[in-house]
């Protein structure tokens, strides 16, 4: 049997982390990829839990070795990336890798794994709703709020590069969406 890969993107408001660890609570056999940065720890976030934590020049070196499946330099110095490594060290374990990765990674590991990899979009049911949830979660400013919008639009045009896009209108109902398409997909 082919190791499997599940690949989640989303804008921010979407709801995708609320799905990705219904999903991770319902299959004890997905294994949630761990990303690299080059930013700072924040709060209480540990190396190796919420992120691998390198330098911007460790981060570059890698790039240079073609050690990551997909990565970006969100800002200057600040990558985001996953390692070919750890999925294959997880896979290997006999996982099925779990990514919650931005749209452009999406599409990108999409591309590397073909059909090992079920890739889904999560989409809020509209912008107005995106922008209503924003507003609800009050921690960010106006102007915050509304580069997220116009990130999301653009983001959405990404929607038909998946396999799947679920509309999260009603939470129960994409949790089922999403527990059915997984279950299916692992299945074969």
């Amino acid at each position: 049997m082919s190791k499997k890969l599940i690949i989640f993107s989303a804008h921010s408001g979407s709801g995708k982390s609320t799905l990705v660890q219904y999903l991770m609570q319902q299959n004890p056999n997905l294994a949630f990829s761990i990303s690299c940065t080059s930013r700072q720890p924040r709060g209480t976030e540990k190396n190796g839990v919420e992120y691998y934590f390198l330098t911007p020049e460790e981060f570059r070196r890698r790039i240079d070795n073609d050690e990551f499946l997909e990565y970006e330099e969100v800002y200057t110095d600040k990558f985001y990336g996953t390692l070919k490594s750890e999925v294959e060290r997880m896979s290997d374990a006999g996982k099925v890798v779990l990514f919650d990765v931005d749209v452009k990674g999406g599409v990108n590991i999409k591309k590397y794994y073909g059909e090992r990899a079920l890739s889904i979009f999560v989409m809020p049911p509209s912008i107005e709703e995106l922008s209503r949830r924003l507003h609800g979660r009050g921690t960010d400013t106006e102007e915050v709020i509304q580069v997220r919008l116009d990130k999301a639009a653009y983001e959405m045009t990404f929607a038909p590069q998946f396999d799947k896009v679920v509309v999260n209108d009603d939470l129960d109902v994409a949790k089922a969406e999403v527990l059915k398409l997984v279950t299916d997909f692992l299945k074969d």
